[in-house]
């Protein structure tokens, strides 16, 4: 979780300082931003479920070949990220440094724990908070259910990893095309929408008239759904950073700690319920997250336009 919070507020930092260099507008460099760093992070679906389809072609264990390519992989992109993270620069902070170093340990843990509290007592992160929750759900139902329920019966264990190759393919494209468009609350409110839109359709799908079937369709159905699932995925990774980077610009490090405190138990809550629920009910649950989510983050939107309304009416 610390990852991901130094993340998001590291990630939002230098797109700020490089809006500011440049003279660019700030939302359409975070999105920018945004949509290049989810991109690349979901090309690791995209290029190891390849490799797995590539060296287990039958769904069997591997043989110590196979594992010992696997282990090179990883290796290499382990330490080309351990060079990478050598060439970050220093974000210009020196005011907050030199403020952190007078205090006390306890002072500094105390200010840690106000700033995830704090944030809670904002209605617009409790606003956000169901959209949050449901991007952890939508990525666990993936992971746990989609591939144990739906791949597994009709491609078979081997189908998994091509079932996953195709939906870091759609979840990196996505991610880009989302993040380029992206200039503020109006673009993101559109986008997010979509990309909901596609989700609810599979699960709309999975609710109604889906079946198991064999031949082409069998192959076709997973791998399209895969396929919408990833686009889901890339809009909300992409929209959610943005929309905290925007919304919270005095508290970014707490909203991005609210982002993965949520998000986070909504996975663990998926996997808890994955091996004694039906996929028939854990459906009907994403369908309930799904429509909370959409209904809490539009009126959100709603919130925020008529208050920065108002304040443009103040001002004239």
């Amino acid at each position: 979780m610390g990852w991901g919070v130094s993340q998001g507020t590291y990630l939002t930092s230098i797109a700020r300082s490089h809006a500011i260099d440049t003279g660019l507008h700030e939302g359409t460099v975070i999105g920018n931003f945004n949509g290049e760093f989810w991109a690349v992070f979901a090309l690791h679906q995209f290029v190891g479920n390849l490799i797995t389809l590539a060296v287990l072609p039958k769904g069997t264990e591997g043989s110590t070949g196979s594992t010992t390519l696997l282990f090179i992989v990883f290796l290499c992109s382990m330490t080309l990220g351990t060079i990478l993270m050598c060439f970050i620069r220093k974000t210009n902070d020196k005011e907050k440094v030199s403020e952190d170093s007078s205090v006390s340990f306890c002072s500094a843990v105390a200010s840690r724990l106000n700033s995830v509290i704090l944030p809670l007592l904002d209605m617009r992160m409790l606003l956000v908070i169901p959209l949050i929750a449901y991007s952890g759900l939508q990525q666990a139902f993936v992971w746990a259910s989609y591939t144990k329920d739906i791949v597994n019966p009709t491609l078979g264990e081997a189908g998994v990893g091509g079932a996953m190759a195709v939906y870091g393919a759609f979840d990196a494209i996505c991610s880009l095309a989302a993040g380029r468009l992206t200039s503020g609350l109006r673009s993101i409110t559109v986008i997010v929408c979509g990309g909901a839109f596609f989700q609810a359709l599979i699960f709309l799908w999975l609710l109604l008239k889906y079946s198991a079937t064999s031949g082409v369709l069998g192959v076709i159905y997973p791998l399209l759904m895969a396929a919408f699932l990833g686009v889901g995925d890339g809009v909300l990774n992409t929209q959610l950073s943005a929309l905290l980077a925007l919304l919270f610009k005095h508290d970014t490090e707490g909203a991005f700690a609210q982002l993965k405190v949520w998000q986070s138990s909504a996975i663990a809550v998926v996997f808890f319920l994955s091996p004694v629920v039906t996929l028939q009910t854990m459906v009907e649950i994403m369908v309930g997250a799904i429509s909370i989510s959409l209904v809490s983050f539009l009126f959100l939107t709603l919130k925020v336009e008529k208050a920065f309304s108002s304040h443009q009416v103040t001002n004239m």
